[in-house]
Parts: C-alpha cells; sequence; structure tokens
C-alpha cells in the first residue's frame, strides 16, 4: 500500500474494470480496490442460494431451482452489440480470450399490444407484420437509405446534411407513421426516449446502422451475451490488468480519500495505510460526497419455465416496450437468458424487466412487461437510486463513473467508459482504440 500509483480505481463493475485494464495495458501503474470480496460490485452474478439470500427471499433455493453451480444470474443484465465498441474492446485487449459468447436469438418490440420481430433490412421490412403494407414500402426505402449512407453511396450521403436535418425531418422526407418511427427509434437506434428527435439525424442514422450492422454478424438479432454470465467480464478485465502489472485488492475496506490542501486527491486511505496517486476513479459508492442523485430504476428478475410466447420460442431475445405504447415517458426492457447461455439449468428461463421509475408506485410501471412473461416461478424486486457526478474533476482529480441505467445493452455503459477516459486523460478512447487496430492491422500485414 505505502506506493504511489498512477491510478487507484475503487470499485470493480465493469465499467470500472473496462478502464483500469486499458490504463494497465498503457503501461499506467494501476491499483485497484473493492470493499466487497467478490468481482462485480453491484452488477454481480449470483447462483441461485446467493440470489434468495441477497432479496431475504424465504424457501429452499436448492429444491426447487437445483444446484448452485446450474446458475448465474445477473443483478444487472445486459446483452452486447456484437459489431459495437465494447466487443471492440474486448477484442483489442485480447480479453475475449478469457470468454465465450453466443448470439441472442431474436429482438423484439411491444406495438398495439402485440410483440413482433423488429426487421433490420428493407427486405425484413417487407416481410414485418408492424407495418401495413404501404408503410412497409416506406420503411424498406429509408431502411435502404441508411444502409446507402454507411456503405458511401454518393447520391444517399448527399441526399441530405444530417448534421442539421433532424430526426423527426429525416422521417418526415420518407414519410414514416407515427408506430414505424417508434421501433426505428427505440428498439433499432435504441434512443431511451424521445428528445432524439430534436437532435441532428447523423447520431440516430449512425446507430441504426450500428444495429443493422450488428445483425449481420451472427443473423439472430445484434446482441450477444458471454456464456455463465456477465460476472466473469470484470474479473477477465481484472486478468488482464493483472498480466499488465496491475495490483487488485479485494476486501479491502477504503476509509477515506485523501487530499492536499488544494482539495486535489493525492491518496486513498485504507486500514490506516495510504496509498499515494495522481488520480482516483471509482463508482458513485465511494464518492457521496460528489455525486447526486438523478431518480431511480426498478428491475425485476423473473424465474420462468418457459419461452416468451410470441418470440418463437427464443432461448434468449430482448423485448422493448417503447414509452408511448404504455403511455410512459421511458422505455422497458425485457432480457431473456437461458440454459442455453449456461445460467440456469434445463428447462428454466431468467426473464428480466428493468425501466427507470416515473411514479410513486414502480411495481405498476413493469406490469406491462411481466403480462408477457406468462406464469412466474419466481420473483426478486429491486428499487435502485441512479447518481452521477457533480464534481469537477479536473481540479479533484476524482473520475466518478455513473449507476448502470435500465437498458438492457450496454450502449450507454461505453458511453461512461468514454466520458470518464476523455475526462482522465485528455483523449478520444474509441480513436485511440481505432488508431492502435490500424497500427496492429499493419504490422500484422508486414510479418505476413
Amino acid at each position: 500500500m505505502n506506493e504511489t500509483y498512477d491510478v487507484i480505481v475503487l470499485g470493480t463493475g465493469l465499467t470500472e474494470c473496462v478502464l483500469s485494464g486499458i490504463m494497465s495495458v498503457e503501461g499506467k501503474k494501476v491499483l485497484h480496490m473493492d470493499r466487497n470480496d467478490y468481482y462485480g460490485g453491484a452488477s454481480a452474478s449470483l447462483n441461485i442460494t446467493q440470489l434468495f439470500q441477497h432479496f431475504n427471499t424465504k424457501g429452499d433455493a436448492n429444491a426447487k431451482f437445483g444446484h448452485n453451480r446450474d446458475w448465474c444470474v445477473d443483478l444487472i443484465p445486459k446483452f452486447l452489440m456484437a459489431n459495437g465498441q465494447l466487443v471492440k474492446m474486448l477484442i483489442f485487449t485480447d480479453v475475449t480470450k478469457y470468454l465465450e459468447f453466443k448470439s441472442v436469438m431474436g429482438s423484439y418490440v411491444f406495438k398495439d399490444g402485440k410483440i413482433h420481430k423488429v426487421p433490420s433490412t428493407g427486405g425484413e421490412a417487407l416481410k414485418s407484420d408492424l407495418m401495413k403494407f404501404g408503410e412497409k414500402r416506406r420503411c424498406k426505402k429509408f431502411l435502404t437509405y441508411v444502409s446507402d449512407v454507411d456503405d458511401g453511396e454518393k447520391k444517399a450521403v448527399e441526399r441530405f446534411d444530417l448534421n442539421k436535418l433532424t430526426a423527426k425531418e429525416l422521417f418526415a422526407n420518407f414519410k414514416l407513421s407515427p408506430g414505424t418511427i417508434d421501433f426505428i427509434g427505440h428498439a433499432m437506434a435504441l434512443h431511451r426516449d424521445d428528445d432524439y428527435l430534436a437532435t441532428p439525424s447523423l447520431d440516430s442514422v449512425n446507430k441504426i446502422n450500428l444495429y443493422i450492422n450488428s445483425v449481420a454478424r451472427y443473423g439472430n438479432s445484434p446482441y450477444i451475451y458471454p456464456l455463465y454470465g456477465l460476472g466473469d467480464l470484470p474479473q477477465a478485465f481484472a486478468r488482464l490488468s493483472a498480466v499488465y502489472g496491475g495490483t487488485y485488492m479485494l476486501h479491502k475496506p477504503v476509509d477515506k480519500i485523501v487530499y492536499d490542501s488544494n482539495g486535489r486527491v493525492i491518496g486513498v486511505q485504507s486500514e490506516g495505510e495510504v496509498a499515494k496517486c495522481k488520480m482516483v476513479i471509482g463508482d458513485p459508492s465511494y464518492f457521496s460526497d460528489k455525486v447526486e442523485k438523478k431518480g431511480q430504476i426498478i428491475r425485476c428478475i423473473c424465474i420462468l419455465k418457459h419461452p416468451i410466447a410470441n418470440t418463437n420460442n427464443a432461448e434468449s431475445c430482448q423485448i422493448i416496450i417503447p414509452q408511448k405504447q404504455v403511455n410512459r415517458k421511458s422505455d422497458i426492457y425485457v432480457l431473456v437468458i437461458s440454459y442455453a447461455h449456461h445460467v440456469a439449468p434445463s428447462p428454466f428461463f431468467i426473464a428480466i424487466v428493468s425501466t427507470t421509475v416515473e411514479t410513486s408506485n414502480p411495481q405498476a410501471e413493469i406490469q406491462p412487461a411481466l403480462k408477457l412473461l406468462g406464469d412466474i416461478e419466481e420473483k426478486f424486486i429491486s428499487i435502485d437510486d441512479m447518481y452521477v457526478p457533480n464534481n469537477d474533476s479536473s481540479k479533484d482529480g476524482c473520475f466518478i463513473t455513473s449507476t448502470y441505467d435500465a437498458t438492457s445493452h450496454f450502449e450507454t455503459t461505453v458511453d461512461d467508459i468514454c466520458r470518464v477516459y476523455q475526462q482522465a486523460t485528455g483523449e478520444d478512447l474509441i480513436r485511440k482504440l481505432e488508431q492502435s487496430k490500424k497500427i496492429k492491422d499493419s504490422q500484422s500485414n508486414e510479418k505476413k
């Protein structure tokens, strides 16, 4: 402990572990601490006995659901976009050698009281039961245009100035109906509310193309998920950090963060010892005086004995319920996994419902999603506060991550990783990874 580090990282959530791993690879001296004796922090993965204990649920978990070794339940589950930035981080850092992924079988959206498969190409749009015939043709033209922009087709690129044209105006140019805009904006571009409609459309076009390109990787959906759950993801980055000299300490209490007379961090005290550092990165639970509450998230983990109706018996899938479909301000997410990803024994499924709390009765808010699940063997409900940093990191040297949101994918988590990295180093992480990939590819070609 009595050493000086470039970075001290507090907490072993995925966000903190990714940042720790990347900074270790870059040659920084990293000390990573967590008050818990397990990886994952608030987003840990639990076996069935631990799940019952975590939620203070009575009953014999093993008698009802079998051996602990067959269960791996994520408290905050999220899918990875197959072509997304987190996957690129995994590939760049070689963390993939510690993990095995499998594609998710389906991507669905709730519309007019029913579950529908989300189309990802013009051809699928023509076959989709989400729209009437005339609307199918307009949707096909829109998706074809979006793909042409991604391919750099000159006519498509020059057709609109996407940096100025709002998403609402772009949709209007293709005469798309409100229902079509709803599923494209929320189930493909993965916007959490309708604020995006008033912003430049380039961001939405890029997000739709990310969805389309991710589907193209495996064909069933844009999502992948690791076998045995997300629990190994933080550990994989911890191994990466250790390979490059990082030091990990679990079950290590943090007494206080130490500052100099100007209020800038100079170390972290634990059990009477102080580890000195140039900066601290950590989750909000370590910085109660530097964060503010920004609402709440309700999550409901449900154990089922059957697939979700109208999902083609999918062993894994995502269902998004857009806000307008249930008269809300934010979307509701349903993530389904099962024995197919080795997180539960056959015939069990794990369905997790999540959304941002909007009323004084959060459990009533998730009822539209719970109705889609059918018979539920057991359910576990949590309501968690969301925190975001409100400090000036340039002055105090404390770089604080945000609480995981309600989305059932990692795209917003990647945004948070990039934000913290930018603030801590002054560099664009995605651009840096892309440049590093080009160098790697060039070196590989030279060897050939």
